[in-house]
């Protein structure tokens, strides 16, 4: 497997996020941001905000409909709620990461598990994406009703022929990747926590991490930019956006 970056600059920032714990960057226009699993069966669910104007952040049903997808991979975008682009996927080893399943919540977490709370377990307790994204969320000012949908990469899932949704195992493997180049100044949000539909009986913690470098920006012939027509005005939409700035 190709583990090396769609540019050669030495990387900025890196990093490990523990299984089940969150991280947020705020990553600069002109920069990408790899995210990679370590172990094999990670999980890592995102958020993405304008960094200079929090009120704008990522669509769930503008980046499906506009695109015409149901899932995240390489060479597709982003989407803001004011049809600018904050991010495209410029590399992917795995091919589809899960857009529509959202996170755990701790009524989920405790049910399937069992209370293990910090007070008793200290680091070991069990965290939820849900409160583990408001945690970082909070170090923004941001709070619930900032609380957007999410992305979760290195995860798939399956629908069935009565419409149910499945969680497939063994999706991604160790070394596996996705690589996001910001079409504009873009804070990242993530909780590195279990997919809400994995099945496994005891609870994961699988670590991912994280490098932040200098990349080239899309250029003309910009396979993201080229994927259907709406992306090439997302694109415009997005430049001009960043030359009124």
């Amino acid at each position: 497997m190709d583990k090396e970056f769609s540019h050669s600059e030495s990387p900025l920032v890196q990093k490990i996020i523990d299984g089940g714990w969150n991280w947020s960057h705020v990553v600069k226009r002109g920069m990408s941001i790899r995210f990679t699993d370590l172990e094999g069966g990670a999980n890592l669910s995102a958020l993405f905000y304008n960094a200079t104007n929090f009120s704008e952040r990522y669509n769930m049903g503008d980046t499906l409909k506009i695109q015409h997808i149901s899932y995240m991979c390489k060479n597709r975008c982003i989407y803001s709620d004011m049809g600018r682009i904050l991010m495209s996927v410029i590399d992917d080893s795995l091919g589809w990461h899960d857009m529509i399943c959202g996170v755990s919540y701790p009524e989920t977490i405790q049910t399937r598990f069992g209370a293990k709370s910090y007070q008793e377990f200290h680091n070991e307790f069990h965290r939820n994406g849900y409160d583990s994204l408001m945690i970082e969320l909070a170090k923004h000012g941001l709070g619930k009703r900032d609380f957007i949908e999410t992305i979760n990469f290195f995860s798939k899932v399956g629908v069935d022929q009565d419409g149910g949704l499945g969680f497939v195992e063994n999706h991604s493997k160790p070394g596996d990747f996705v690589e996001l180049r910001a079409e504009m100044d873009t804070l990242v949000v993530v909780d590195a926590g279990m997919h809400p539909l994995n099945p496994s009986a005891s609870y994961l913690k699988k670590p991912v991490e994280v490098t932040i470098a200098p990349c080239d920006p899309a250029k003309q012939d910009d396979p993201c930019k080229h994927f259907c027509a709406e992306n090439e005005r997302g694109f415009f939409n997005t430049e001009q956006y960043n030359y009124a700035g």
